[in-house]
């Protein structure tokens, strides 16, 4: 859905969304698109590789995935990711150094032994200067390498395996990247900088849990959702002074994450919220539809029914 509505941006304003960013921040699926975005595939382009190539590497049999997330942890194959990222990143994207993307741009992961959340950034004067050497295509990898999903996957130069930097408080990482910009990046001053947040969508009716799967259902989503609206809160009172917006959407039945098959799906539901994004407003920071705070939205207020 978030590369939906970039196409629609594009289409809206002309060129790509990279020339409408300066910084741009995802995680796990977040990451990917955000990566395409920095190093400059068109939007409408990163719709159609959701649509078509994620069937293909999430294709299963049941049982037979069933049987290999019991005795190996994961489905499906973290390396096949690795070569698909690298892949449609193309040449000579596929090889850079984070350093190396015209963008300023922050990945996350999580340390699978030692817990450690990483935040994978550009080197500057004013940060660590430890993760600006790091392969790009490392970076995506590991911070799509959902639990149970995928097997960890290492990232040359950072020590242990590294899983999905959803797997913590990372899963919307719109805090995160405005305290990379505002704190540790010379060049965005907060009172002149606009905040664009796009999510995938949640999905709230479930029914209440009477038995331990069902709680274990109802945990994992909240888990994944709760930090989302966490950060939305966070931005809104840690940098009231940013033009922060917030575009999402209540989802009318649950997805899992990894039933491709539903691409369609999503991309209608996506389409559908399209009459209602006027681009141009939100990148001059006119628009009141998404605004957060400021008199407009609380935080948890944020999403749009379809």
């Amino acid at each position: 859905m978030p590369a939906v509505w970039l196409a629609a941006l594009e289409k809206e304003v002309g060129g790509l969304a990279r020339d409408k960013f300066d910084f741009v921040a995802g995680t796990s699926t977040g990451a990917l698109i955000v990566a395409a975005v920095a190093v400059g595939i068109p939007a409408q382009t990163i719709v159609e590789l959701y649509v078509d190539r994620a069937p293909k590497l999430f294709s299963k049999i049941p049982v037979i995935s069933t049987i290999r997330r019991i005795l190996f942890g994961h489905m499906y194959d973290v390396e096949e990711l690795h070569r698909l990222i690298r892949q449609e990143l193309g040449s000579p994207a596929a090889d850079w150094q984070l350093n190396d993307v015209p963008r300023d741009i922050l990945i996350t992961a999580k340390g699978l032994t030692d817990s450690h959340q990483w935040y994978f950034v550009k080197d500057n004067p004013r940060n660590s200067g430890k993760t600006g050497g790091l392969k790009l295509a490392d970076c995506l990898t590991a911070s799509a390498a959902a639990p149970t999903f995928f097997a960890p996957r290492a990232v040359p130069g950072i020590d242990g395996l590294l899983v999905d930097g959803g797997t913590g408080v990372a899963g919307n990482p719109v805090y995160q990247a405005c305290v990379e910009a505002f704190r540790f990046t010379d060049g965005y001053p907060e009172t002149d900088t606009v905040v664009v947040s796009l999510g995938t969508g949640y999905f709230l009716k479930r029914k209440p849990p009477t038995w331990l799967y069902r709680w274990l259902h109802w945990l994992l989503a909240e888990l994944l959702r709760s930090p989302g609206e966490q950060q939305t809160e966070l931005v809104d009172r840690h940098f009231g002074g940013a033009t922060f917006y917030r575009v999402d959407l209540e989802l009318p039945r649950d997805y899992s994450m990894d039933d491709a098959t539903k691409m369609a799906d999503l991309k209608l539901l996506g389409e559908k919220l399209l009459p209602k994004i006027e681009w141009l407003k939100i990148l001059d920071g006119t628009d009141t539809r998404w605004l957060v705070g400021k008199g407009h939205r609380q935080p948890s207020e944020y999403a749009e029914r379809v």
